[in-house]
């Protein structure tokens, strides 16, 4: 059957008209922020563990996690992962049976253990899982943990400190540093038996991976154990604290799902009541994740709202909807209610600051990122120059992001030169990711973008000139860049050269030229482009081979930056593009975004929106519409 032809101009009505119909009535967009299927499973065990029986949410949970199960009884965190993900098969398996709904001798339960056993059994698990098992009753605690609860008392001056850890670190290992040291555990009557799916039946689950060796972490373990009791007293004390102060009005902890999940369980091994009104509290802040797909229901990780929103509103002014329109008037001013007044822990790095970034999710009122505030300032321009609430807005946004700069001279996501390389060697699986707050290709090229597109700096400004001279150090010599909070190499690439156009780096320049071509090598056959969530763990491209319109938009903006021509590639390219749009197969829900290499993707909903609307308005103002 012949293939429908798209104009350029007809998609880009079509995307505005649909855009704009999802946005809801306080002007946010509130798109899914999907990540599989284990947040869903984590809420059943902690319902089932407080005896919460919410039975109407835990039913729905248990109907979206077997929608998701695969025909050989696994679960995958993406559509080419292979035969299936251990651990995201025990966190499933797990749910199912403590939600009391299924039994081991159901028919895709038996198939679920199997490929468990066949995988490895639980002992190999994402360490985070083990951790969750721990708590509940079905791993033993590890008998060494490398970072002790006193780590939060030493001072700046200590060649590491809790303050070196990045932001997102803290807030899972500060609940886990109480864990761990209490080695609690909790189970009910609910309870289910996960025994059977332990190969190593003789250490039950004392295989984590940590190890005691003569290294730095040996001598901070054993300098700081036997101080006196009042010391150790005093450590869990500030851990408590630091939880506790930065709570969200809907009483998560820093409005993430784990960090507040650990949280719980923290206080529970604290001798907090299940019922006390903290706990209370943030059981049902994490019961406003909830979210609709595809009439399942899911648990949210966070929810992207200030993200998706600031996307829309500024793709929506790309594609010449001006801002004067009630959907980015509406937008803007959601916008501008999010914007920070209060310090973070972002401060601890960057003192000479005052607030004035935005944060990704609805509720965050603490936690700015470098991304988010770009986003939100782009979305905000037009507005800035007219009235004085924006503009103020505007001059403390920009303020704090040029503060923000980390002194290799590229941009991290939420704290400023935070980047100490001896945590990647600690022995905790996903170290890189998790204690770390690096430079990244993205968030450079990105920041550099917004500079030189709406702050009118250019390559000679000093600031600018550090942020392009990371950007060429750090080039991959396939021409590509790394990604770090996107899949992967395509998505980074995209920044970076981008970045560095925008703020008057010729397209001619050989890094430009590198990375054009180096795209131009790995467009499909179809004409789009595609790439594997491998990547990530590979440190290298994994061609998905398939094409996805995210990754097809992201490549095709890229181009369209370097040519001056719309090239024969370039014009496949939107070929695809104006036909993938529409489609509703895998592609069309593949994860394009990352939160840690190997353990946590995802499905953000509003790209295959947002993200082609920006490359065919791009498109059409340079190129004008495709040649018939």
């Amino acid at each position: 059957m012949a293939s429908v032809t798209y104009s350029i101009s007809g998609e880009l009505s079509r995307l505005v008209v649909t855009v704009k119909r999802e946005q809801a009535p306080d002007g946010s967009w509130r798109y899914p922020f999907e990540t599989g299927i284990s947040t869903d499973a984590y809420m059943i065990i902690l319902l089932r563990t407080l005896e919460i029986n919410d039975e109407d949410l835990i039913r729905k949970l248990v109907e979206r996690i077997e929608s998701r199960q695969e025909g050989n009884g696994a679960w995958k965190l993406f559509y080419d992962e292979g035969e299936g993900n251990v651990t995201t098969t025990v966190e499933a398996y797990y749910a199912l049976l403590y939600s009391g709904y299924r039994k081991k001798t159901d028919p895709h339960m038996q198939a679920a253990k199997q490929r468990i056993l066949e995988m490895g059994g639980i002992e190999n698990v994402h360490m985070f899982a083990k951790f969750m098992l721990a708590m509940t009753g079905q791993y033993r605690w590890p008998k060494f943990f490398p970072i002790p609860v006193e780590f939060l008392l030493l001072p700046p001056s200590f060649p590491l400190h809790f303050f070196d850890i990045s932001m997102q670190g803290r807030a899972n290992l500060t609940p886990l540093l109480i864990l761990t040291d209490n080695k609690y555990y909790r189970k009910t009557r609910k309870s289910p038996d996960l025994s059977d799916l332990f190969l190593s039946r003789a250490d039950h689950g004392e295989k984590w991976g940590l190890r005691a060796d003569r290294s730095f972490l040996s001598y901070l373990k054993q300098s700081l154990i036997g101080l006196p009791r009042q010391i150790h007293a005093a450590a869990k004390q500030r851990a408590i604290q630091y939880m506790l102060q930065r709570l969200e009005a809907d009483g998560t902890f820093y409005s993430y799902f784990s960090s507040t999940f650990l949280m719980i369980f923290a206080l529970l091994s604290l001798g907090y009541p299940k019922d006390h009104p903290i706990i209370v509290k943030a059981v049902n802040g994490l019961k406003t994740f909830r979210c609709s797909i595809n009439g399942h229901t899911h648990m949210q990780y966070t929810t992207a709202t200030v993200w998706n929103t600031a996307l829309a509103s500024y793709a929506l002014q790309e594609a010449g909807v001006p801002p004067s329109d009630a959907a980015v008037e509406k937008a803007n001013r959601y916008l501008l209610s999010r914007q920070h007044y209060r310090y973070g822990d972002w401060v601890v790095h960057n003192p000479y600051s005052l607030p004035g970034g935005w944060g990704f999710s609805n509720i965050n009122t603490i936690n700015p990122d470098v991304d988010d505030t770009t986003a939100s300032l782009r979305a905000i321009y037009s507005q800035a120059s007219k009235e004085t609430l924006f503009r103020h807005a505007w001059d403390r946004g920009l303020r704090w992001l040029l503060s923000m700069q980390n002194n290799d001279g590229g941009y991290g996501a939420f704290e400023k030169n935070v980047n100490k390389r001896l945590f990647h060697y600690f022995p905790i699986q996903g170290a890189e990711f998790l204690l770390t707050d690096p430079s990244t290709a993205d968030l450079t090229g990105r920041t550099l973008e917004f500079f030189g597109t709406y702050a009118n700096l250019t390559k000679d400004h000093p600031a600018i000139a550090r942020g392009i001279k990371w950007l060429i150090d750090h080039q991959e010599k396939n021409g590509s860049w790394y990604g770090r909070w996107g899949i992967c190499y395509i998505y980074g690439t995209w920044a970076a050269v981008t970045g560095m156009i925008a703020v008057g780096v010729p397209p001619t320049h050989p890094a430009n030229q590198k990375a054009a071509k180096w795209l131009l090598s790995i467009q499909n056959s179809d004409g789009g482009w595609g790439e594997s969530c491998k990547s990530d763990s590979a440190k290298t491209y994994v061609p998905l081979r398939a094409s996805t319109a995210t990754h097809t938009a992201w490549a095709l903006d890229t181009l369209i930056a370097v040519f001056d021509q719309p090239i024969p590639e370039i014009q496949a390219g939107i070929q695809f593009l104006l036909q993938s749009i529409r489609k509703e197969d895998w592609t069309a829900s593949y994860p394009t975004g990352q939160g840690m290499a190997g353990g946590f993707y995802i499905h953000y909903h509003s790209y295959r929106r947002v993200f082609p609307l920006l490359t065919l308005s791009h498109y059409e103002k340079k190129f004008g519409s495709l040649p018939t």
